[in-house]
C-alpha cells in the first residue's frame, strides 16, 4: 500500500469513528493548559485534572504563581510524577511568563521553548490547542501509533515523526490528527497489550497484518 493511500484511508476512518478529539485535560485559558501540560510530564492527564483545581486557586495567574516558591508549589503537586522537578519547572515558567510576556503566554514556538519546563512537545500542544495553529505535538502514543500503523516508518527521533505526519496530513486537521492519535494510543493502540480486536484500522495497520496469526 502507497503511504498516501494509508494516510487517506487513516484519516478517512478517524473522522467517522472520533469526528471530536480534543485534550482531556482541564483549562480555562493559556496559562493554565500550560500549567497542565507540564504536569502531564510521564502522568495521567486523569492524576492531573484532580491537582490542577487546588494549584489554580492557589495560583490563578502567572503573576501568582511568580510569587510562589518552590517549596510553596511542591505541596499542591506531590501526587504527581517527578514533583520536584516540576515544581522547579512551575515556578521557572511562571517568573519567565512575568519578566518577559507580561504575564501572558507566547504564541510563537521559538518564544515558547524559552520558556522553562516547555520542550517541542509542549510549545507544540499549546500552538496547537489554544493558537489553533497546525502543529503536531509528538508524545509517546503518537511516535507509537504512528509507527505501528505505518504512517511513519523507522522514525528515530519525535521530530522526524512530526515532519513525516506533517507532511501527509492535511494543514486543517493537524491540530485535530494530534488528538486521534493520542486517544487512539490511550484506549485502544495501548503499549504492551494493543486491542488490536476493537480497532478499525486493522485492514491498514502494519504492525496488525504483520503479527496476525
Amino acid at each position: 500500500m502507497k503511504i498516501e493511500q494509508r494516510y487517506k484511508q487513516v484519516i478517512e476512518w478517524f473522522q467517522t469513528a472520533m469526528p471530536v478529539a480534543e485534550t482531556e485535560l482541564h483549562y480555562e485559558n493559556p496559562y493554565q493548559l500550560l500549567v497542565a501540560v507540564i504536569l502531564s510530564a510521564q502522568c495521567t492527564d486523569k492524576r492531573v485534572n484532580l491537582i490542577t483545581p487546588a494549584l489554580f486557586a492557589a495560583y490563578p495567574s502567572a503573576h501568582d504563581m511568580a510569587k510562589a516558591s518552590v517549596d510553596e508549589i511542591f505541596p499542591y503537586i506531590k501526587s504527581c510524577s517527578y514533583p520536584n522537578n516540576k515544581a522547579k519547572s512551575l515556578a521557572g515558567m511562571a517568573r519567565k511568563l512575568v519578566e518577559d510576556f507580561n504575564g501572558e503566554v507566547p504564541s510563537d514556538i521559538d518564544s515558547l521553548m524559552t520558556i522553562p519546563g516547555v520542550g517541542r512537545k509542549t510549545a507544540n500542544v499549546m500552538l496547537s490547542v489554544v493558537f489553533n495553529k497546525a502543529a503536531m505535538a509528538v508524545d509517546t502514543h503518537v511516535f507509537r501509533v504512528s509507527e505501528r500503523i505505518g504512517l511513519t516508518t523507522g522514525s528515530k527521533t519525535p521530530l522526524a515523526t512530526e515532519k513525516t505526519l506533517c507532511r501527509y496530513i492535511p494543514e486543517d486537521i493537524i491540530s485535530k490528527a494530534h488528538h486521534w492519535l493520542i486517544l487512539h494510543g490511550r484506549y485502544v493502540c495501548k503499549a504492551r497489550r494493543p486491542d488490536c480486536l476493537n480497532c478499525g484500522l486493522t485492514s491498514v495497520c502494519r504492525y496488525y497484518n504483520k503479527n496476525k496469526e
